[in-house]
Parts: C-alpha cells; structure tokens; sequence
C-alpha cells in the first residue's frame, strides 16, 4: 500500500510515520495542500494481529484468542517538516552517486546470507535439502544462469531474491501448495527488489507462466493471496536480516 501511494504522489522516501510518530521527533506533518481532497492527504495502513489472553476459571487456566484489527493513518517524510528529521530525507543534491548497474545494497543482502549459489545452464531454481534440514545430504543450493545471460540486471536480481524466497522456506517452517510457494516468492521478490532500489523489471514472461496455477490457488482459497503476502513478509524480513543494520532513531517508523 505504501509503495502504490508514494508511486502515485511522487514520493522518493522510504519512511513513513504517524502524525504523533513524527511530532515524537521533533517533526511536523504540513497541512493538507488545497489541490489534495479531505482525507486523502495521509495514507491508511492495516495491522492485524491475533492476541491471546489467559485467565482463571474455577481453577482452571484457560486461553482464549481474539483477532485485534487497527488501521493507522501514516504520512511520508516528504510530507514532513523538520531539520531534525533531515538526516532521513533521501537526497537532492544534484551530485548524488546514480543507482549502480550492479545494484549493490541487493548484492550485499544476498551474499550476507552465505546462501549457496551455483551457476550454469538456462534455469534457475532452488534445490531442496534431502533428508531433514539442517542435517540433509545434498541440496540446499540455488540454481541460476550466469548474469549475462539475463536481458538486464535487475532481472538478473529478482531471479535471485525469488529463489532466496524459497531457500527462506525451509529455514522458515513454511510448507504449502507450489502454487502457493510461487506466488510467496513472486510476492517476496517484489518485497526484496522494493526494499533494496532495484526497478522493477519490463519482461513479465515469468509472471504470466505461474498464472493460471495462481488463479487455481485463489479460487479453491479466496485467502491464498493474505497467506502470501504474510509469508512473504516473514521472508523478507528474514533475508534481509542477514545485512539489515539497527537504526534506532528510526525504529519506531515504518521503512518500505
């Protein structure tokens, strides 16, 4: 949701916070411009969570779980005030280093995960561990041709962050359909390219191969596409942690 607004507004910034999150740091929210419609100058987002609480019962210690489901509305910081939020601003000096061919942020998040890589042939896939992980017997690797045999690099990168998704499910606990594993790894590879700069790509022959199997997968579980994008979160999270830095000023926002 925050990618789609700032997409539509023109926001270069990857950091959002609350009106009261952002007074915390001695910041601002500016006023509704007069071009923009009520209501629609911050942005809503949803967090949902399933809260479990215990309590005594003639003698008995029972748990029951209740769904919490709060939206918030959020702004960018382009739509903020304050030299003391600054530091957070994505850059406009007219000097600034370009966006690298090689994509660097995404190539230190995925060799800080030591994941293995093989490289040859004209596919790429994961290569499931046999035998229980972690003490398997062969496996856990990661397929791919070699970079030049990509059209352009950033469709070299999501290749990669697609089947790090995967490589991510058995350290995860996730099992599924392989319907469903496709779509959380297109969906995970979108998250990853997002959150490391990398341009989303102009070839979506990939895309439209999985979609009649994603179209199944939907009709036989209307919440397949909630599921995914969950479990592609967790994967995201996950691989990025590997190279992902503490920035405590910032710990309280929320980065996309």
């Amino acid at each position: 949701l925050l990618d789609l607004a700032a997409m539509c507004r023109g926001h270069v910034s990857r950091y959002w916070g609350t009106y009261q999150q952002w007074q915390s740091l001695g910041a601002k929210v500016r006023q509704r411009p007069a071009d923009v419609q009520p209501r629609q100058w911050g942005t809503q987002i949803v967090f949902y969570r399933q809260f479990k609480k215990t309590k005594i019962e003639d003698g008995e210690e029972k748990t029951q779980t209740f769904p919490i489901l709060r939206t918030y509305t959020v702004f960018n910081i382009d739509q903020v005030d304050g030299d003391s939020v600054d530091h957070l601003r994505a850059t406009t000096e007219s000097d600034a280093a370009p966006l690298e061919p090689d994509f660097e942020p995404a190539r230190n998040a995925i060799h800080a995960t030591e994941a293995e890589f093989h490289f040859g042939g004209n596919r790429a896939f994961y290569a499931r561990p046999v035998g229980e992980f972690p003490h398997h017997t062969d496996g856990d690797y990661i397929q791919m041709p070699h970079p030049g045999q990509f059209i352009a690099p950033q469709d070299y990168i999501s290749t990669c962050f697609h089947e790090m998704v995967h490589w991510s499910e058995v350290r995860l606990g996730w099992k599924g359909s392989y319907a469903l594993g496709e779509l959380i790894a297109e969906i995970g590879a979108c998250y990853l390219c997002a959150q490391t700069g990398v341009p989303c790509s102009d070839d979506l022959s990939n895309h439209t191969s999985y979609l009649q199997s994603w179209l199944e997968e939907l009709e036989n579980d209307p919440k397949a596409i909630l599921r995914a994008a969950s479990q592609a979160s967790k994967a995201t999270e996950f691989i990025l942690g590997f190279s992902r830095s503490t920035e405590p000023q910032t710990e309280d926002l929320q980065a996309v």
